[in-house]
């Protein structure tokens, strides 16, 4: 290979009296050429910017990913400039373990039949996780690599840049002061009673090189101040362009939060579905006594549950025979009835179904026609219809 060793020679000096220049300022032997208030704001602000960022960037990825391992896969398909292969949801692997189950359960029996339900719920809320995955992937993360990846490294090389050429600008400084200092040394007066007449003509010619190293040093300077001045420029340019880029994440936020919007409103409206299929009225929780989370204004539980975008309530979904069935002239069959272990806190809808209480021990019967998923419930006077999903049946 053919060198150029004089180029070669050349970027090892300027290396060299860098490095004797930096090592220089970190002992406080040298001076520093300081740039304006107004430029580090500005290094600071972008150094913020890019901390940020990145914080910003991998907490969101861990929310639209949370498996670390699956995250690892993802980027090493990126870098690899391949395909990303399609994955599960977890909504959607627990879907088809619930219909599964079902399957092998029974699907005909209460539990199998719930468990399809809701399998199918959480099949469409997969789907919108997917969905909502894929859109803030494309309008958030992928802006926010873009600046990484692209703005920030164009930053940060013009800036490592700068640093050159301000080492460079303060080492031909420093040259510069020695050179003088050498120069007025070479030019003071000798004493006549202790020097001899041959001094006279090296300490003339002394000087002369001196003068001539200061006029180059200066030269020097005077190239190395253009050449800081015009990168400070570029340089600056560039930080101020940091303004557009929070122009721009802020667009793509309110992207990410649009998409998020969307996902959980989809999400809402799956699980209102099904808690309608199943009988559920909007507002109680399965499994706790405790009461629902009061509304923010000031609309009492049952009238904020009233005014809620649900269904028909669980009467309603009885056959049209049965609706007009009066329950306090039903007697309940010779034979057939059984015990019954409520197994969730239950809250009737209307005056046709009777509240549970987990645990307690109700009588139970079916009627002709009726919804295999409801069965008459006794409780001492108290009649009406209860969900069979609700129940354990005792022998």
């Amino acid at each position: 290979m053919d060198f150029n060793m004089k180029k070669l020679a050349s970027d090892a000096g300027i290396f060299f009296t860098r490095a004797v220049q930096f090592t220089e300022e970190k002992f406080g032997q040298a001076e520093k050429t300081e740039l304006d208030a107004q430029f580090e704001n500005l290094l600071a602000r972008a150094d913020s910017t890019k901390n940020w960022t990145e914080k910003i960037l991998r907490q969101t990825e861990v929310l639209l990913q949370p498996n670390p391992s699956a995250r690892v896969e993802e980027f090493l398909y990126e870098k690899l400039d391949r395909k990303v292969p399609s994955r599960v949801t977890n909504g959607e692997l627990l879907a088809q373990y619930m219909a599964e189950a079902a399957s092998e359960l029974g699907p005909t029996t209460p539990y199998g039949k719930t468990l399809i339900k809701v399998a199918e719920a959480e099949k469409r809320l997969g789907a919108a996780e997917r969905d909502f995955i894929h859109t803030a992937s494309i309008n958030f993360l992928t802006p926010l690599r873009t600046f990484l990846e692209g703005d920030w490294k164009t930053i940060s090389k013009e800036r490592r840049l700068l640093h050159n050429r301000r080492l460079d600008l303060d080492a031909c400084k420093a040259r510069l002061r020695k050179a003088k200092a050498a120069e007025a040394k070479a030019t003071a007066v000798p004493d006549f009673q202790e020097t001899r007449p041959r001094n006279y003509i090296l300490s003339a010619s002394a000087s002369a090189l001196w003068n001539d190293e200061v006029d180059k040093a200066e030269q020097e300077l005077r190239v190395a101040q253009t050449e800081f001045d015009r990168q400070a420029e570029v340089t600056r340019l560039l930080l101020e362009g940091i303004s557009s880029t929070h122009v721009n994440h802020l667009r793509c936020l309110h992207e990410f939060v649009e998409s998020q919007t969307t996902y959980y409103a989809q999400c809402y409206r799956h699980m209102l579905d099904l808690q309608k299929q199943l009988g559920r009225f909007p507002g109680t929780f399965v499994g706790t006594t405790e009461p629902a989370s009061p509304p923010l204004s000031s609309t009492s539980p049952t009238t904020a549950a009233a005014t809620m975008p649900g269904g028909p309530s669980v009467a309603s979904l009885a056959p049209p025979g049965e609706a007009a069935l009066r329950l306090e002239e039903v007697a309940p069959p010779a034979s057939g009835t059984r015990k019954a272990r409520v197994l969730y806190d239950y809250e009737a809808a209307d005056s046709s179904e009777l509240a549970l209480l987990a645990d307690e021990l109700i009588t139970v019967y079916s009627l002709p026609g009726m919804d295999p998923d409801w069965l008459i419930g006794e409780r001492g006077n108290k009649k009406g219809k209860v969900p069979v999903t609700y129940l354990e049946l005792l022998s």
